[in-house]
């Protein structure tokens, strides 16, 4: 018996019931994948499948509607797969065990609620049992299918794109051949905010820094440096907050001690994922043993206290750690290499480069030194580049590449993908906004966000493409608090069926 009976709308919460009970993490698509096949070639519609598991269904316009534009539905199928520590949970097994629940109301969904626009907290939410729910993107996936489903509402013609593997990396949405797609209006569903319309995002690609390490036999005593406490955070979204990162502060903190003693690095780590600023970095320091250590201790005094001056608002828990471990023989970088590894973590730049003269108030560009690794061969920076506009993200790479070539090291990219950038002027973005109007009795808000999202990869390749992303108020992604609010559902349905409408009617 179906847990999702009786919600609103009906077939949403029939296709989204469905959609969970298959497996579905990022690079385990295929049974997905041909589910959706499945229910295409049953509704009669045109199908194409591709290798990478992407399908696009075609549906006609409803009589009537002939002579408006089609319009491309797009949402991602793959899911992430997260658990409640202890949980028995096979994600290439197991479907989603959905639960309907009570919202439980605390200050922060209230004020939530009324973010943007006034909207009602919610009365009842969809989640899962001690897994992701899956929501992002399967709800929009849901609405795709209910849609294809419907023969009674007059409808422009619909090119719905499924697409895999949007977690990790938008690969399904690069691979696609957006040959296939002929519609010039897009609706992206993988938004996670009702009332926010998307209208801009940023490209992005990965840099990565190569500098010989240069490793030579050494006798002294080493010196381990930790640098931490400190908050960390999204590379796009967060990257306004002012926050620290732990590899350019040891970067500042090596150069100071470069200047009262000589040393050697034996290794230097620090960071993750390209994309999170980092929260901690590490270093060891080969000194030779008659070096005095009391002008060294002093620095790491000093810029402790500056670093917690410096970000007493935004990192109150940045502190230094040290251990004066035993003096022997290491492998430690030459004098060049050591030289060339703090003159990187200098002089490379790091954060907002340019804010948005559009749109008040967002970054455009940016970037992010996420990972420094030492090996005995080498040492490696990897930067995540970011930009609403495709030329700024160009000119930071050759920034990044330039100053690598002066220090000795090359400079390789990876994971490129496009920005969406922002249209003075979109037929899509005023027919929602009237849509919007009419159902809410307010406006949207439109926004833009300094993170990629596959709208971008289909603006760059279909010449003219007018895209927007919406979607329902969806919370706690890619944990296992993960939860739908089932009201919003509705009322993004109600929305997204008023606008494909007045798009058959009205252009």
């Amino acid at each position: 018996m179906s847990r999702l009976e009786g919600l609103y709308p009906e077939n949403v919460f029939y296709y989204f019931e469905q959609l969970s009970a298959v497996p579905r993490g990022s690079g385990d698509t295929k049974r997905i994948s041909e589910y959706i096949v499945r229910q295409g070639e049953g509704l009669g519609l045109e199908v194409y499948r591709d290798d990478h598991d992407n399908v696009i269904i075609y549906k006609p316009a409803s009589p009537g509607c002939e002579n408006a534009p089609s319009v491309l539905l797009q949402s991602h199928i793959d899911m992430v797969c997260e658990k409640r520590p202890g949980t028995v949970h096979d994600f290439k097994e197991d479907g989603i065990d959905l639960i309907v629940k009570e919202a439980l109301l605390s200050d922060d969904t209230i004020k939530d609620a009324s973010k943007g626009f006034p909207k009602p907290a919610p009365e009842s939410i969809l989640c899962a049992k001690d897994t992701t729910l899956g929501a992002d993107d399967g709800i929009g996936a849901a609405y795709m299918l209910a849609l294809l489903s419907d023969r009674e509402m007059p409808l422009p013609a619909l090119e719905c794109v499924f697409t895999s593997d949007e977690e990790i990396g938008m690969l399904g949405a690069m691979a696609l051949d957006k040959s296939r797609l002929s519609s010039k209006l897009m609706i992206n569903l993988d938004s996670e905010d009702e009332g926010y319309i998307l209208t801009s995002c940023a490209g992005g690609l990965t840099a990565t820094a190569h500098f010989s390490a240069d490793k030579e036999d050494m006798e002294g005593t080493a010196l381990r440096i930790d640098i931490g406490g400190l908050l960390g955070g999204h590379s796009g979204t967060e990257i306004d907050k002012g926050r620290a990162n732990a590899l350019i502060l040891m970067g500042r903190l090596l150069y100071a001690i470069k200047k009262e003693t000589k040393f050697n690095i034996n290794f230097i780590n620090g960071g993750g994922k390209d994309n999170a600023i980092p929260r901690r970095a590490s270093v060891r320091l080969i000194m030779p043993s008659y070096v005095n250590m009391e002008p060294v201790l002093s620095v790491l005094t000093k810029y402790e206290k500056i670093f917690k001056n410096e970000y007493r608002l935004t990192d109150p828990g940045a502190g230094i750690s040290y251990e004066i471990e035993e003096s022997g023989s290491y492998r430690a970088m030459s004098d060049d290499a050591t030289s060339n590894v703090i003159s990187a973590l200098i002089n490379f730049p790091d954060g907002i480069s340019k804010y948005s003269f559009d749109i008040p108030g967002l970054v455009q560009t940016s970037l992010n030194l996420g990972i420094v690794r030492s090996t005995d061969s080498e040492v490696t920076f990897t930067f995540s580049v970011r930009s609403s506009v495709e030329s700024e993200k160009d000119e930071l790479y050759v920034k990044l590449e330039s100053l690598t070539h002066v220090l000795g090291g090359i400079m390789t990219r990876s994971g490129q993908y496009p920005p969406m950038e922002y249209r003075e002027h979109s037929a899509l973005r005023d027919i929602m906004k009237e849509a919007f109007t009419e159902q809410y009795g307010n406006e949207p808000v439109l926004y833009a966000i300094h993170a990629g999202v596959e709208c971008g990869i289909f603006a760059s390749a279909i010449e003219g493409l007018d895209a927007v992303s919406i979607g329902p108020d969806i919370r706690n992604v890619h944990t296992y608090e993960e939860y739908l609010d089932i009201a919003s559902v509705g009322r993004t349905w109600d929305f997204l069926v008023s606008v494909l409408k007045k798009i058959g009617n009205d252009l």
